[in-house]
């Protein structure tokens, strides 16, 4: 299955490397629980934490120590929202016209690094050139410092659809585009598309189920897909080992695609309580993105930052995510962490957590949808999502108690990832 694949990817990039670490920690989260521990010691060796302790342990001979009493210590963060390829601006759409694949290629990799710093040890990619692909590989080789990505490579979407990726071309440059570029019309189609996802590499299936706000196109919420499409696209996964992610705004393409069991739901503006209802009766995920429903509001203001055409659609659509957020919580829909970076900066994600505790979401779940419930999505609980022994060492820090003032998300000054320290030493 590609998603053990990825998993034997990264897990092959480990270093092999002995050295023990003790992490004298003032307090650490303990996200299982929903506790906050203590005057804790973390003893990591090599990539893996092998204990934890009460106490601050007296480090022996060629042991490193790390004071962190100072400060809050955690599990490295999952974004299960982002596009590593890019970051928005007012020339992104002249730039598709302009800039090469390898240019983006070399942008994409300070992305990764400023994720990493902002304390995201994991992030799912849903959707860009085949670039993500590429990038996943040399950061599991450790060629570039970043996140562990998980990645859908190319959106899938319908003839015209929210990430056809000839939108907004000219006729005359206009190509046919089929499954390969990630546009399918037919069931036929669609279980190709995720097969040529297979061949290429990802690691789960993005389908743009409804309209979209940033697409080149009239409509931010229609249905893109038939109920007999959706089928088709999870049947075919589930025979690969993906799941799926479904872009949807519209409700219509929401109710279809969760009753074709898909896995998650990101944006859900205008989700109702119908579908609500069906999410937490099939216990599909809300990944809510209320950062990019802000970002994309706030640049839809400022004249030129968009073509026309998306302009209504971003001063609609945009504004309403965080109150769907607020009662989907209620309502006991399952929630996983993800804020669609690329959308707004790389580097801004923990804005997320400010935004899901306004919205009614204590501190501590909102930390456990960003670490825990990933993982086990991702199917990497045994080795990501908490602090315990046998576990990778992705650990982060803030200093303070976030779980009382979510903003000190903001400054992240510790981040280990498998053992590696790459910022706070």
């Amino acid at each position: 299955m590609r998603v053990i694949f990825s998993l034997l990817l990264f897990l092959s990039g480990i270093s092999t490397f002995a050295q023990t670490t003790y992490l004298h920690c003032g307090k650490i989260v303990e996200v299982e629980q929903g506790i906050i521990l203590t005057r804790q010691t973390i003893i990591i060796d090599g990539s893996t934490i092998t204990a934890i302790e009460p106490g601050y342990r007296a480090a022996s001979a060629g042991v490193t120590v790390i004071d962190l009493k100072s400060a809050t210590v955690m599990p490295g963060l999952f974004d299960m929202h982002v596009h590593i390829e890019s970051e928005s601006s007012p020339t992104s759409y002249m730039e598709r016209f302009t800039k090469s694949e390898v240019e983006n290629a070399y942008g994409c990799i300070k992305y990764a690094e400023t994720t990493l710093m902002a304390g995201f040890t994991t992030v799912r990619d849903l959707g860009g050139s085949g670039i993500n692909i590429a990038l996943r590989d040399a950061i599991a080789r450790g060629q570039v410092d970043g996140p562990r990505i998980f990645t859908a490579g190319k959106s899938i979407a319908t003839t015209g659809g929210h990430a056809d990726p000839t939108n907004g071309f000219s006729r005359d440059h206009m190509p046919d585009a089929g499954p390969q570029e990630g546009v399918a019309d037919g069931v036929a189609q669609c279980a190709e598309a995720v097969r040529w996802r297979y061949k290429n590499g990802s690691d789960c299936i993005k389908i743009t189920g409804t309209g979209g706000v940033l697409s080149v196109a009239k409509s931010g919420d229609n249905p893109q897909f038939s109920q007999e499409e959706f089928n088709a696209i999870v049947a075919t996964a589930n025979d690969y080992g993906f799941h799926v992610a479904v872009h949807a705004h519209g409700a219509e393409g929401m109710k279809r695609a969760v009753l074709a069991g898909v896995t998650t739901i990101e944006h859900g503006t205008k989700m109702t309580e119908e579908v609500m209802d069906l999410m937490v009766e099939h216990g599909t995920y809300l990944v809510p993105t209320i950062s990019a429903g802000k970002a994309v509001a706030a640049n839809a203001a400022i004249p030129g930052y968009y073509p026309d055409i998306i302009v209504p659609k971003a001063l609609e659509i945009g504004p309403l995510i965080q109150n769907t957020f607020s009662k989907a919580y209620a309502k006991g829909v399952p929630i996983a962490f993800g804020t669609d970076a690329g959308v707004f900066p790389h580097g801004d994600n923990w804005k997320e957590f400010i935004y899901m505790t306004e919205s009614g979401m204590p501190m501590m779940q909102a930390l456990q949808s960003a670490t825990m419930i990933p993982a086990t999505i991702l199917k990497v609980e045994d080795k990501l999502g908490s602090l315990k022994a046998g576990k990778l060492a992705d650990i982060i820090a803030v200093e303070g108690d976030p779980i009382q003032d979510p903003a000190l998300m903001e400054k992240v000054i510790f981040v280990m990832k498998e053992g590696k320290v790459y910022k706070g030493e």
